[in-house]
């Protein structure tokens, strides 16, 4: 598989103001690039702490942080590449055979991830030099 980090994008979501408070929504195949198979939040995530370090060989990803911030680092294998999430409006999609780590939490972050497969262990690559022969 010969995807790429520059493959992954941030999005910036329609953002619908109100003096009440704002709204985003989201679609599939319109602001979401894939069908929605499955949601997941991280929350109360230790500072220090870093969540994901694996990669996937079919799933792809929509990551938001709802509140607070965080980086999410992406790898290809040969290039790296840093993405700063800090506003609910602004997601990133990565693609399948990426790996990805999310690190440098902030206290009280809401990281949500869309996935577009439901959860299969055999999807995972959880050992970065497996990861990298899966590429190659």
């Amino acid at each position: 598989m010969k995807s790429s980090v520059y493959e992954c994008s941030i999005v910036h979501l329609p953002k619908i103001h109100n003096e009440a408070g704002n709204l985003t929504a989201l679609d599939n195949q319109v602001n979401i690039p894939f069908d929605v198979k499955r949601v997941y939040y991280l929350y109360d995530v230790p500072g220090g702490a870093e969540r994901g370090g694996h990669g996937h060989k079919n799933l792809q990803q929509f990551i938001m942080a709802l509140s607070g911030s965080f980086d999410v680092l992406i790898d290809d294998g040969i290039n790296k590449k840093v993405v700063h999430l800090d506003r609910p409006y602004i997601g990133l999609h990565v693609v399948a055979g990426i790996w990805r780590e999310l690190i440098n939490f902030s206290s009280g972050a809401i990281c949500l991830v869309l996935a577009s497969e439901k959860y299969t262990e055999e999807d995972y690559l959880r050992d970065f030099e497996a990861f990298k022969i899966f590429k190659h």
